[in-house]
């Protein structure tokens, strides 16, 4: 295949989040009837949606059994589960580093300030469960809720139209992280369940986790009802190659992309026009032997692009424009590099890092932003499970050294309340 080539001078990332009546409407009426009908509607959408057959039984209980949790993991070939458990350790390890300290000053005249740190009481994490099954994306969101201290994560993730329960690479890890409410919907009535709940599930603080196009707006539509991490897109890298990058490397780290969706984006920018011709070769061969080769496909024709920059310099701008949520320096001393990137999600440096260490295994969130959200937003981590507070402390003494400025400010906004609550202690301190 040929991907298209585009000079960076001319070169324009448009990717948006674009505004679906259609989607939005049907959302919205799932949101509205799992607030009124509460779980009779979520077993209603899992039967329609989902294809679960007696889904709409009231019987039928939204909620997995430990036992089922237990029986998925038992089930794990040992080498899956001993990957599991290892990667698990590595992202509790690394986001351990992430935990935030509390802060107490004391003021010049006795008054005391600080800043404490809080964890969520309850977080809803949603698995998803379409094209493929992500027991990673469960490690990613459970593991910095429990490290920060949350005590009560409930897991959402679709039934499987077979066995009417979620996937059980899902299930399993959620047992291995002793995650034991987990509930067998998915969706937009998965997300409103969490939000605003029903008969059988509580509802939550924040709701995190990646899922499909309904997912996505109907994260949107709860958010200021309840907390959410970020409106996820599709998939992207951008992979910025000199002369030292093997075009082997660059073509599978593209596919590793582009197989995810359709929609997925894989750039690569080079400072070496001739990796071209040789990426397209090296991408036509690898791409033959892919079973999810039509995915992919799919996705190189509508997204992807070698981008043909003059120096690293042009090359760096192209992905800080961009701001996509991986970026790979496959390019000699990537860490002399590496501070010249402001705006991605997370940056893998080297050629023996592809953005699949990440996904699964080095310690690092692959929760990260897309659409060019990187300019504002982070990947996920403990902070996003935590909320600061502060607290003030005044002496009589520290009272009175401030109480002016205090007064002050308070009549020149006319609050003559807020200055009064001051007065009338400087006026007790100082007696009849």
């Amino acid at each position: 295949m040929r991907l298209k080539r585009v000079p960076a001078s001319e070169w324009q990332w448009q990717r948006t989040q674009g505004a679906d009546t259609t989607r939005q409407d049907a959302v919205r009426a799932v949101i509205q009837a799992v607030r009124v009908e509460g779980d009779a509607a979520v077993r209603r959408f899992t039967a329609k949606y989902d294809g679960v057959a007696g889904a709409t039984n009231p019987d039928f209980s939204l909620r997995v059994s430990p036992d089922a949790m237990a029986a998925a993991y038992a089930a794990l070939a040992p080498a899956i589960r001993e990957a599991l458990e290892r990667a698990a350790d590595r992202i509790r390890n690394f986001h351990a580093l992430q935990k935030r300290s509390d802060i107490t000053r004391t003021g010049t005249d006795g008054e005391r300030l600080g800043l404490v740190w809080r964890p969520l009481q309850r977080v809803g994490v949603y698995a998803p469960g379409g094209r493929a099954a992500y027991p990673s994306t469960v490690l990613m969101n459970v593991i910095p809720a429990q490290v920060a201290g949350v005590p009560e994560i409930v897991l959402v993730s679709p039934p499987q139209s077979d066995t009417g329960l979620p996937h059980p690479l899902v299930l399993a890890a959620a047992h291995l992280l002793g995650v034991d409410e987990v509930y067998r919907m998915g969706g937009a009535q998965a997300v409103a369940a969490l939000a605003y709940g029903t008969e059988s599930i509580r509802k939550v603080d924040k709701i995190v986790g990646p899922g499909n196009a309904y997912v996505a707006h109907a994260k949107r539509w709860v958010s200021g009802d309840v907390g959410i991490d970020n409106i996820a897109g599709p998939s992207e890298v951008f992979i910025v190659a000199d002369e030292t990058a093997n075009p082997a490397y660059v073509a599978a780290d593209m596919l590793a992309q582009a197989e995810h969706d359709p929609d997925a984006g894989a750039v690569c920018v080079t400072t070496h026009e001739p990796l071209a011709d040789a990426l397209d070769k090296a991408l036509a061969q690898q791409l033959a032997a892919l079973p999810r080769r039509d995915v992919a496909a799919a996705s190189l024709e509508a997204w992807g692009a070698v981008v043909v920059a003059k120096s690293m310099d042009e090359a760096l701008a192209v992905v800080n424009r961009a701001a996509p949520e991986h970026v790979e320096l496959l390019v000699a001393q990537p860490d002399r590099w590496l501070a010249r990137v402001h705006t991605a999600g997370a940056v893998f440096l080297g050629s023996h890092t592809p953005e699949p260490v990440g996904d699964y295994y080095a310690g690092t969130n692959h929760v990260l932003p897309t659409f060019g959200t990187a300019r504002f937003a982070s990947g996920l981590g403990v902070d996003d499970f935590v909320r600061r507070m502060s607290w003030v402390e005044y002496t009589p003494a520290a009272l009175r050294a401030h109480a002016a400025d205090i007064r002050a400010l308070a009549e020149a906004e006319g609050l003559q309340a807020h200055a009064a609550a001051v007065a009338i202690r400087e006026q007790e301190e100082e007696g009849p």
